[in-house]
Parts: C-alpha cells; sequence; structure tokens
C-alpha cells in the first residue's frame, strides 16, 4: 500500500477529479444512450418503439391489460422433439434433448380481445421452448407465408392507415390505396389475403416464422433457414358461408374439442437459401423449391384460458434464442422485439395498477 506524502503546510493532497470526472461522463454517456434507444430523449423524429405501439393503439379502441396486437388467444403446453437433421444444423439443445417442455398462445390477428374468430384472416402461434440447460427460444409466427411490408417505414405507414377517420370511424381508404399504391410487396399480401383458403381450425394451420435466423451447429457452420410449423392434421377449408353461422370463439372451442381425443402435432420444417435469396427482408418469400429439412415435430396436449393461463405474462420476443440460433441483420425483426417488448410494459402496467379486471379475470381494484 502507498501513502500521498503531506504538502510542505502540512495539509494532505489535493486529489485531481478527472478520474471521476472521467467515470460520471461515462455513466452519464451510457444512460443518455439507453435513454436515446428507449425514445425517451431525441425521439421527434425517430421511429421508436413507443411511436409504433401508439400508432397500433389509435387504430382501436384501449383494452387495459391485453396485448396489443393479436390481443385475442389461449394458452397451449405441450413438448418439442428435435431430429438428428436438426442436430446437424443447429447446436440449440432443443434439437438434442429427448422431449422439451414448451409453453404456447394460438391467437387471432386484430386488436380486439373479444373480436369474432371468423373476422380474423392472421392466425398466429408463439412458442417458448425452455430446455434444460436454462436456455429459452421464443418465437412469434404468423399463417402468412410473408410480411406485408418490406421496411419499418413502409410497416408504420401501413399502421397509421388502419388509424379511423374522426368524422367516420373507419379507416380512410384513400390512405389504404396510397400506401397499396406505393409498395408491390403490400399488393402480394392483400393478394395473399384475398386468395388463401381458410382453414376451420388452429389445428390444421400452418405458422410461418418469416424471418431469417442462422442456425450454428457444433462446429460453427452458419446456415441461414426460415422456419415453419405444419400442421400434420388435415387441412379443412372453413368456407364464407360457415364462417358466417361461425360463434365469436369457435377456434377456441375446436380445439378443446380436439385436444379431448388427443395431442395436436406440427412438423418443424426450415426452408435454406439459394444465393441471392433475401436474408433480411421478409416481405420476399423463398420459392418454394428452395431445398427443406423437417427439424422436429411440436405436440400441444393441453389448453387454458388466456386471462388465467401461463402465456398471459410472457413476451413472445422473437429475439431471446438459445445457443446455435441466432439473428440476421433483418430490421423488422429487430423492431417486432422491440414494439414486443413495449407492448408486454403497458400491459403489464395496467395489470399490476389492478386497472386490467378483463385482461385477468379478476375484480378490478377500486
Amino acid at each position: 500500500m502507498t501513502s500521498q506524502m503531506p504538502t510542505p503546510d502540512g495539509r494532505p493532497p489535493r486529489r485531481s477529479l478527472l478520474p471521476l470526472a472521467a467515470i460520471g461522463l461515462i455513466a452519464l454517456g451510457g444512460a443518455a444512450a439507453f435513454a436515446w434507444a428507449a425514445g425517451w430523449i431525441g425521439s421527434s423524429g425517430r421511429l421508436t418503439s413507443q411511436r409504433f405501439v401508439d400508432t397500433i393503439e389509435a387504430t382501436g379502441a384501449d383494452h387495459p391489460g391485453f396485448r396489443r396486437a393479436h390481443s385475442k388467444g389461449v394458452c397451449v403446453s405441450g413438448s418439442f422433439q428435435g431430429t438428428a437433421e436438426g442436430v446437424a444444423l443447429s447446436s440449440a439443445r432443443a434439437f438434442s434433448q429427448a422431449a422439451v417442455p414448451v409453453l404456447g398462445r394460438m391467437s387471432i390477428g386484430g386488436g380486439d380481445p373479444h373480436g369474432a374468430d371468423a373476422a380474423a384472416r392472421v392466425r398466429s402461434m408463439a412458442l417458448l421452448i425452455r430446455t434444460d440447460d436454462g436456455q429459452q427460444w421464443r418465437m412469434a409466427m404468423n399463417s402468412f407465408p410473408f410480411f406485408g411490408a418490406p421496411t419499418l417505414e413502409a410497416f408504420l405507414e401501413q399502421t397509421r392507415a388502419g388509424i379511423p377517420d374522426p368524422a367516420t370511424g373507419k379507416p380512410d381508404p384513400a390512405k389504404m390505396a396510397a400506401f397499396l399504391a406505393r409498395y408491390p410487396q403490400a399488393r402480394r399480401f392483400q393478394a395473399w389475403a384475398e386468395s388463401a383458403r381458410w382453414s376451420d381450425s388452429w389445428a390444421n394451420t400452418a405458422y410461418n416464422g418469416v424471418h431469417t435466423f442462422h442456425f450454428i451447429n457444433t462446429n460453427g457452420e452458419r446456415q441461414p433457414v426460415r422456419w415453419s410449423m405444419r400442421p400434420q392434421a388435415p387441412f379443412v377449408e372453413m368456407d364464407k358461408a360457415k364462417r358466417e353461422q361461425a360463434s365469436a370463439d369457435y377456434l377456441a372451442e375446436e380445439l378443446d374439442r380436439r385436444l379431448a381425443t388427443g395431442p395436436l402435432r406440427w412438423d418443424m420444417v426450415v426452408t435454406l437459401p439459394d444465393a441471392g435469396d433475401a436474408l433480411d427482408d421478409p416481405s420476399q418469400p423463398w420459392p418454394e423449391t428452395r431445398r427443406q429439412v423437417t427439424v422436429g415435430t411440436l405436440s400441444f396436449e393441453q389448453a387454458q384460458p388466456q386471462a388465467t393461463g401461463p402465456c398471459r405474462d410472457v413476451n413472445f420476443d422473437p429475439l431471446i434464442l438459445p445457443t446455435g440460433i441466432a439473428a440476421s441483420d433483418d430490421p423488422i425483426l429487430a423492431a417486432r422485439s422491440g414494439v414486443y417488448a413495449q407492448s408486454f410494459f403497458r400491459r403489464e402496467r395496467e395489470i399490476a395498477s389492478g386497472k386490467a379486471s378483463d385482461a385477468t379475470d379478476q375484480e378490478a381494484s377500486p
């Protein structure tokens, strides 16, 4: 240990403030960067998670405690079992563990937690796979085969076009027409929505990740993939007449009837791109002729209401990934992670305040 020599007048030497000042500047810079990333400062002209969620909220009525998008859903649980082909492509424990517990959520598109199932064109599956080494793999998939917007700016423009006009209470058709005129990817998505056949169940619907991820094997080799869950249950079409006659909650009711007779299963299939296929644009589908590999089987055995089920308070952030799987540079994928987090924060705050009785099936706080 060293000691400082006294000054000639007997007083202790003055310490330099430079090291403390440097530490303070570093801390201040870190705080500023965090605040900027969170959209708390300097966000007037930036696309932030807050701005996205604000815009989504403006498209419909308030529903405290519910997700801002895909608000209506049910919890499901089961397991995942990987294949040898999955082990060859990725070192993720989910592919080598015998059976991995899975918590999931089946939902429909839109922000109304009481909307009619038959009116929702998009259906969704979200998963949380928790392996025995403590890692998690979360994913969020939809029934559409590609995304409807090529950029974050286009995604926000599309959402804004859905905000009701105060004069009519409905979105302005001219704004959506202008959006469609600007983006061919959106027109392609609209064509899919108008022509694709509706299935009559969550259980016989295919769900697609649409974003590119990288599988990394034990040798460190990286393989771009896009994954899908393909149902083992045969497809049955639900035409317009049947949809018009269906109850508002027919998907959950039908799911319960199926689960009463046995597990529901999907094959997890990954598609491998060829050179030149888009890796960072989910609005660009890969040709169906690309090589496909079955890497696992997903099984659901139980379902629970969302309000009291274990999936209610889970943020299915698609960027929570285990070792052996990495995200691509897709900016929309990164934005989804931030928007999901913002939606999660807002609804959990509402639940904690006791003002979300509908979402929790509990009495509201006075």
